[in-house]
């Protein structure tokens, strides 16, 4: 069982990412310097570190975000390029549990896409939770997959607490 989780939304641009982000927190979010609080179910909350725009995108390295930051469980978005896998590399060499949605097709997104860059056999060889969800349907429901997923992850380690 691991000590650390990584929710990652893969995806290309403008697929839904933030929009799933958003619709999680039910409110706009941003990356921010500090850990929050997302509600969970009832009066239950957990506390996640977010990054929403993704660091490929802002050609950022997602261990210079991260440096530092002790939050058990990392929200972030991820975009489906060919360096995502520095990112991943990062998280693996952490030892975080991985939760993989990938948007796919996305909300700009033509039609399906190919897994030209061999991501799904990686994520499963490292032993990641991945779930393909269509970001032209309404967000609602992958964002309560997240949810679900979070919860129990955190329930397991006793990291919920009660909202303020």
């Amino acid at each position: 069982m691991g000590d650390r989780l990584f929710v990652g939304i893969l995806g290309n641009r403008n697929s839904g990412k933030s929009t799933t982000w958003n619709t999680l927190f039910n409110s706009t979010v941003r990356t921010g310097r500090n850990a929050r609080a997302l509600a969970l179910y009832g009066r239950e909350c957990v506390e996640v570190f977010l990054i929403s725009g993704s660091p490929e995108e802002r050609q950022l390295y997602a261990g210079d975000i991260l440096e530092g930051q002790d939050c058990r469980i990392i929200l972030c978005s991820i975009q489906y390029t060919a360096t995502v896998r520095e990112t991943l590399d990062y998280v693996v060499e952490n030892k975080f549990d991985i939760f993989a949605q990938w948007l796919n097709p996305g909300y700009s997104d033509p039609g399906e896409n190919y897994d030209r860059l061999g991501l799904l056999p990686w994520l499963v060889g490292h032993e990641a939770t991945v779930a393909i969800r269509d970001g032209k349907g309404q967000p609602q429901q992958r964002s309560e997959e997240l949810r679900q997923f979070i919860h129990g992850w955190a329930k397991a380690r006793d990291l919920t607490f009660l909202c303020r």
